[in-house]
């Protein structure tokens, strides 16, 4: 199943957006400063996640694993 590098990131931002806006909403308040971390994990995730390219296949025998 090939995923492309676009969808990679948006999900990999989606979820570092998530875990940092769920920790920072636990106090029932977001400071300035906590939207500004939410902001940088989703930018830094998808950066990051973008640029690493994906794992290609190696010739694997079916049922062996990675």
């Amino acid at each position: 199943m090939k995923i492309s590098s676009a969808a990679k990131a948006i999900v990999g931002g989606l979820s570092a957006g998530a875990a940092a806006a769920v920790t920072a909403v636990q106090d029932q308040v977001v400071t300035s400063g906590e939207t500004v971390t939410i902001v940088l994990a989703v930018l830094g995730a998808l950066g990051i996640t973008y640029a690493v390219p994906n794992r290609q296949p190696d010739s694997v025998t079916p049922g062996r694993g990675l």
